[in-house]
């Protein structure tokens, strides 16, 4: 099977041990999600580096290839269409362990990345907002040579990057899913937002971060049953490295951010707004409100809460796979 070693969780998780990987990598097994294609996405079809994309501050990214045999180097030029994920708050690339398998599979290749101030790519002083991070990645997606237009997915602070990068750079993009997010925060969220900053200022960013588990996921998933599942996510909470000042860098992207009055302008583009139907951390009602802000989007609701993607990636994958093929034809 190559060279990794693996274990199985009783709730059902593959978790991936593969060299020169920072961190195992937890995959949900589904019948068509086999170990070739686990083994074709992380191993022999991956390429792992860096790219300069200001002075001092390098993005570290990962190329997952549909179709791996014969490209070499760090080209992204390839036949086949490209989805560009986008991480939420204080989420590293491995974020989209659950979906990545899927998409490749799916026929797409798949660019990860680490923001600026978290995982492999530098943390500068902030604080950050959208506009920096969308124009990171413009800067990645060009060294890279990433063929366009290219597929655009972000999750929660992802797809507030995703809005700003779809109203910069029109041209890049073939189709904007926007999962679990919002065009304005509102009072709600501001006040919580306030209330992370003050637990990771006065006691830790881990600590912060076990907080929003609380929020992330469906009341399922504390259930003594997936015990296992809850463990190891609070355990990833709890190891988290990122620095206070890194976090509230972040942090500061999604509290200022507002679209509002731009949004209007993404009509002509393939848009789809995409909710956690329970997810109580973005009010279903944001994401609704944002899929009206621009004429012609799509509305999709999904199993599970914020954290839909990690915690029923099967409907959160289809929902997006779904989408991207009708906006190909």
């Amino acid at each position: 099977m190559g060279d990794y070693s693996r274990s199985v969780l009783s709730s059902g998780y593959l978790i991936l041990h593969l060299p020169n990987q920072a961190a195992p990598l937890t995959l949900k097994q589904s019948s068509f999600l086999q170990d070739t294609v686990y083994l074709r996405c992380y191993r022999e079809g991956t390429t792992m580096s860096s790219v300069k994309v200001g002075e001092g501050v390098e993005i570290a990214y990962s190329v997952h290839r549909a179709n791996p045999p014969g490209i070499t180097g760090s080209s992204t030029q390839d036949s086949t269409p490209f989805i560009v994920l986008i991480n939420g708050l204080a989420d590293s690339k491995e974020t989209w362990a659950t979906q990545v398998p899927a998409f490749v599979a799916a026929g797409y290749s798949v660019l990860t990345y680490d923001n600026r101030g978290i995982g492999a790519s530098s943390r500068p002083a902030g604080p950050y907002t959208s506009e920096l991070m969308a124009s990171d990645l413009k800067a990645l997606v060009t060294a890279l040579n990433v063929p366009v237009p290219f597929h655009l997915v972000g999750v929660s602070m992802g797809g507030m990057i995703a809005q700003t990068y779809a109203l910069e750079y029109p041209n890049d993009i073939r189709s904007v899913i926007l999962a679990c997010t919002y065009a304005a925060p509102g009072s709600f969220c501001s006040r919580m937002f306030s209330v992370w900053a003050d637990i990771a200022r006065k006691i830790d960013v881990a600590t912060t971060m076990r907080d929003v588990t609380l929020w992330c996921f469906t009341q399922e998933f504390f259930a003594p049953e997936r015990q296992a599942d809850l463990e190891e996510a609070e355990a990833a909470m709890r190891d988290i490295d990122m620095s206070v000042d890194a976090y509230l860098s972040q942090l500061n992207v999604i509290q200022v951010f507002d679209t509002t009055k731009q949004l209007q302008k993404l009509s002509r583009s393939h848009v789809l707004v995409l909710a956690g139907e329970e997810d109580i951390l973005i009010p279903v009602r944001l994401s609704q409100t944002l899929h009206e802000l621009i004429p012609g989007s799509s509305w999709c609701k999904v199993k599970g809460g914020h954290g839909c993607m990690w915690e029923f990636p099967g409907s959160f994958n289809a929902a997006v796979l779904r989408f991207l093929k009708s906006a190909e034809n």
